[in-house]
């Protein structure tokens, strides 16, 4: 099964949805909202664009102008609202995005479908590198899930678990590769090193 085409398919324009569905609210508290509710760790947000995203919404009958706010002496802010179009946008989108895996394309897995073109010694010193950088995004996500956990339920952190559990599930991985390599079980690690020293392709590479 695969993802419908959508009219709008920025990731910000999904969590604005939703952060209206709590509640209308002008552009500057959808951001506040956003922050609070720690959607900037799991979303890539862009504050700049949040008014663009918002205007990109309406033009597509997503949200509506619920009201325009006037406090003293400050600038008029214009207060967003769901659509019921907008209400089933939200729902499918969502519902879409949990059912169907989608094929994404992460850069590290590129680079380990390359990594024959650098010698063995070379891969083991730059993956022992990227061990010690998950070991310490592993430590900090742990310690910024832990403080999340004091002021937000478990229910609004499953996403930054998620992050948290594949990033130590990448560590375990590379460190078992690591291993392979090292110790010389990985099959066709001698031919692997055999061709970065003498340039010549061992029969089982060609």
């Amino acid at each position: 099964m695969a993802m419908k085409r959508r009219k709008l398919s920025n990731p910000l324009a999904l969590a604005v949805l939703v952060t209206l569905w709590q509640k209308p609210m002008h552009p500057y508290e959808i951001a506040q909202t956003l922050r609070q509710q720690g959607k900037d760790i799991s979303t890539k947000i862009k504050y700049g664009s949040l008014y663009t995203v918002v205007q990109n919404l309406q033009k597509h009958g997503f949200v509506e102008v619920a009201e325009v706010e006037r406090k003293g002496n400050r600038p008029e802010r214009t207060v967003y609202g769901l659509t019921e179009a907008g209400r089933e946008e939200m729902a499918d989108w969502l519902s879409d995005l949990l059912a169907v895996p989608a094929k994404e394309f992460p850069i590290f897995e590129t680079a380990l479908s390359l990594l024959g073109a650098l010698p063995p010694d070379d891969v083991v010193r730059l993956l022992q590198e990227r061990l010690q950088n998950l070991e310490v995004e592993v430590a900090s996500g742990r310690a910024a899930l832990q403080k999340l956990g004091e002021t937000l339920p478990r229910l609004f952190l499953v996403e930054v678990e998620y992050q948290l559990h594949m990033v130590e599930a990448q560590a375990e991985w590379v460190r078992g590769f690591l291993e392979e390599i090292e110790k010389g079980s990985l099959p066709g690690v001698d031919g692997w090193r055999h061709f970065h020293e003498t340039g010549e392709l061992p029969p089982e590479f060609t």
